[in-house]
């Protein structure tokens, strides 16, 4: 995977876009503590599930699974690593 693959996220809903930088934002906030983050990210979550239901939840999840890959993908770049291999790392191990 590599980030030329990542074209199609701009069919995506802005919508689906901005929830998930708003989960997102919700973690790493320096004004959040993680339990307050979690929680921010968890009323993103239902925010999403009441406007758009399971479908506009489930393509916020592919914009968050998009984004992390690309993150993903040039961290693994920098380190002379596949993308893969990082990947395991954090969610596996």
């Amino acid at each position: 995977m590599n980030a030329d693959e990542f074209d199609h996220v701009e069919a995506l809903p802005p919508l689906c876009r901005l929830r998930a930088y708003e989960a997102v934002q919700a973690v790493v906030s320096d004004d959040n503590s993680f339990e307050a983050g979690i929680a921010g990210a968890r009323a993103v979550a239902g925010a999403v599930l009441a406007e758009a239901g399971t479908a506009g939840l489930a393509e916020t999840v592919v914009e968050l699974a998009l984004k992390l890959g690309e993150a993903l993908e040039r961290i693994a770049a920098e380190q002379g690593l596949a993308a893969a291999d990082l990947a395991e790392v954090w969610f596996v191990e």
